[in-house]
């Protein structure tokens, strides 16, 4: 089963919060999930929010980064290149879904991606983004 995972779940497997728990446990099974530059600039942008923000510091951030390469270099996730479709796609779901739903240009293009990989399935702890992806058709968790 291919999955596509927006990036706060990848962000709740590497940091911990609310969500991690879930997170780990979505990962357990060994899904085949992809990951985009798109998931590896918002993860990074996440991670070094928690050093601005003073939730780690740098040390725990580069630690975090080498985890992150290690079950990379483990195949933990498929890395794929982002759909250039999933622009135009991205689009098409604004004029559908965004004015009833409310999802950000990121969420839809997360949403646009997925489709156009042919996830089966789509894990987010975004509501709005989980809205989005089931009004595209795609199964969420």
């Amino acid at each position: 089963m291919t999955i596509y995972a927006d990036s706060s779940v990848f962000v709740s497997l590497y940091i911990n919060d609310q969500h991690s728990p879930q997170a780990r446990k979505w990962f357990t099974s060994r899904p085949s999930v992809w990951f985009t530059p798109l998931h590896r600039a918002e993860w990074t942008h996440a991670v070094e929010q928690h050093v601005f923000r003073g939730y780690m510091t740098a040390g725990e951030a580069r630690k975090v980064y080498l985890h992150f390469e290690l079950d990379s270099g483990k195949g933990l996730w498929l890395d794929t290149l982002l759909p250039e479709s999933a622009f135009r796609v991205a689009v098409d779901l604004a004029r559908k879904h965004v004015a009833h739903i409310g999802t950000r240009t990121l969420d839809s293009l997360h949403v646009a991606s997925a489709l156009e990989l042919k996830a089966e399935r789509f894990w987010t702890f975004d509501e709005r983004q989980k809205k989005l992806a089931k009004a595209a058709g795609l199964k969420t968790s």
